[in-house]
């Protein structure tokens, strides 16, 4: 027991339905898009009636510098990986993971994009704990230039 406590309460969570945001709140919005592939995390939201003509400064595309084939464990466990993997890239915007990738000795995987080793390490470790996925890595490129 904590003493000399001036207030206790509980938080509750709710949307309230206010029209606009503004720098510096905390909220959400409801848009038209249909799958996490058209969400790209950090985009600028702006103001249709003054769009920008130019993205904000200092910002940049991602350019993975390491590149992995990963692939699921058993065959049939491939759309459960592309599901983790797209679950994963909502909260990960630096995850980049393209068309599938065919191998006569592990079949359907991805081709996957990191920001370096650490990246793809963690990215690895994710899948295989907060998705359960047990995965395979084909190889690995660095991307020099």
């Amino acid at each position: 027991m904590i003493q000399n406590q001036k207030e206790v309460g509980t938080l509750k969570m709710s949307r309230v339905k206010t029209g606009v945001l503004r720098s510096g709140d905390v909220g959400y919005m409801i848009t038209g898009i249909k799958t996490t592939n058209e969400l790209i995390v950090g985009d600028t939201v702006i103001n249709t009636d003054k769009p920008a003509t130019e993205p904000l400064p200092g910002y940049k595309k991602i350019k993975p510098m390491v590149f992995s084939g990963i692939y699921p464990s058993q065959p049939d466990e491939f759309e459960s990986l592309r599901e983790a993997l797209t679950k994963l890239k909502t909260n990960d915007a630096s995850l980049i993971f393209l068309n599938r990738k065919t191998s006569n000795a592990l079949g359907f995987g991805f081709r996957c994009g990191f920001l370096g080793l650490l990246h793809m390490e963690i990215t690895q470790e994710r899948l295989e704990r907060e998705y359960d996925r047990k995965l395979l890595q084909l190889y690995l490129m660095l991307n020099i230039g």
